[in-house]
């Protein structure tokens, strides 16, 4: 079992942009554990409430140990006089329920809000067809339902389909589905003829089973809060990717970030610029089918620089590894990969752990398998900044101002 160090919040490096989130938490999760949550204060600007919060989240061997909420080991920050105001737990107007995609998430966002997660009953009946009942009455609360859609993306699908159905027919106020990873992104638009756009498919089921909101993590294109005909709440999760890499203490002089394609070009642009404006290079593929890709050449100059690709998922690590090989043929020192969606689908682990990576970094958006960890793996927790955008959407603040 991996030994737990606990690190106090460490300052922003010379190359981190001031304007980066300082109130997220971080959870390192591989081979080396590491995890605290940052002193932060919030305050809303609708009220005079203030919430203060100092307690750790400790990680053991590559999982999250969830804190148990009681009344000896609340946090101070839960005995504050903003969230007596806004949380009775006798008679709570906010809920916040899990599914079963990723549950370990989902338990740490209450606990950094202050709340219990709701009680649900999720089976699947022998056909395979699933059952959801709510547990407690939900009638005249503001319900969000956290459930990414991630493998088996059919399954968790329909399972927040059915949730949501079960909130609305149940008298739920307001129905929020937080969705940390949003599946069919990927076909956002028709590429060839006779195509669908699943994409919009899905934002439309999402709409008529009755959500009246969605909250989502680095959607994979922006058109696709388009696809919604009700409000999307875009949570970027590059402050806590940008506030681990200020630990790292890389020169900025070394530094140049790598955009894996020509399609992520805009998303590696402001991650450079975050990074006091680091160069920025593109790899340059030709994809022959899906999941396939081919390097072709090298735009930039990587040659005895600590190269960071970042995207906003690693499927099959197809991209991003044939992209890690270029770097270093170019005489890149190290390479780093970054990404907030982790679908690792086969073979993606044996790639990403053949050596050619000096660190691959991660969110907790997907729950990652205990067999597929690797030592170069780590994971960190966007609990925090999802729990804190769902206050400010329940409070009705700004969200944007987070990432300012």
């Amino acid at each position: 079992m991996a030994s737990l160090t606990t690190l106090s919040p460490c300052k922003s490096s010379s190359f981190l942009s001031s304007s980066s989130s300082s109130l997220l938490a971080r959870c390192s999760l591989g081979h080396k554990t590491v995890g605290y949550i940052e002193s932060r204060s919030r305050t809303c600007a609708s009220n005079n409430f203030k919430c203060d919060m100092v307690e750790p989240v400790n990680i053991g061997n590559g999982k999250p140990v969830i804190p148990i909420l009681n009344e000896r080991t609340l946090p101070k920050f839960l005995e504050s006089a903003r969230m007596e105001t806004t949380v009775n737990r006798n008679g709570a107007k906010i809920k916040v329920f899990s599914g079963t995609a990723n549950p370990a998430l989902s338990q740490e966002i209450a606990w950094y809000m202050g709340l219990e997660l709701g009680k649900i009953k999720i089976k699947r009946f022998a056909d395979g067809e699933i059952y959801v009942q709510l547990q407690e009455s939900v009638r005249g609360c503001d319900v969000y339902l956290v459930q990414p859609t991630c493998p088996p993306a059919n399954e968790n699908l329909m399972e927040l389909l059915v949730t949501v159905d079960a909130c609305r027919r149940a008298s739920a106020k307001n129905i929020t589905v937080v969705i940390p990873y949003f599946g069919y992104a990927r076909a956002d638009r028709k590429t060839q003829g006779r195509e669908s756009i699943a994409a919009k498919l899905v934002a439309n089921l999402i709409t008529e089973a009755g959500a009246n909101r969605v909250l989502s993590c680095d959607l994979h294109s922006g058109q696709s809060m388009g696809y919604f005909d009700i409000p999307v709440d875009h949570v970027y999760c590059q402050p806590v990717i940008l506030d681990y890499l200020a630990s790292k203490r890389i020169c900025s002089d070394d530094l140049v970030v790598v955009s894996p394609d020509v399609g992520g070009v805009a998303r590696a642009r402001a991650f450079a610029k975050k990074l006091s404006d680091a160069p920025l290079a593109i790899v340059d593929k030709r994809r022959h089918g899906h999941n396939v890709a081919e390097v072709m050449n090298l735009i930039g100059d990587v040659k005895g620089k600590v190269a960071v690709m970042v995207d906003d998922m690693i499927d099959t690590a197809g991209t991003i590894a044939k992209g890690a090989e270029l770097l270093h043929q170019e005489g890149a020192r190290e390479v780093y990969a970054c990404c907030t969606h982790a679908v690792f689908s086969p073979p993606a682990i044996e790639r990403l752990s053949s050596g050619i990576f000096q660190e691959v970094i991660i969110t907790n958006t997907l729950p990652v398998a205990e067999k597929n960890y690797f030592p170069q793996l780590t994971v960190l927790s966007v609990a925090n900044l999802l729990g804190e955008t769902i206050w400010r959407v329940h409070d009705d603040c700004s969200v944007s101002s987070i990432f300012q």
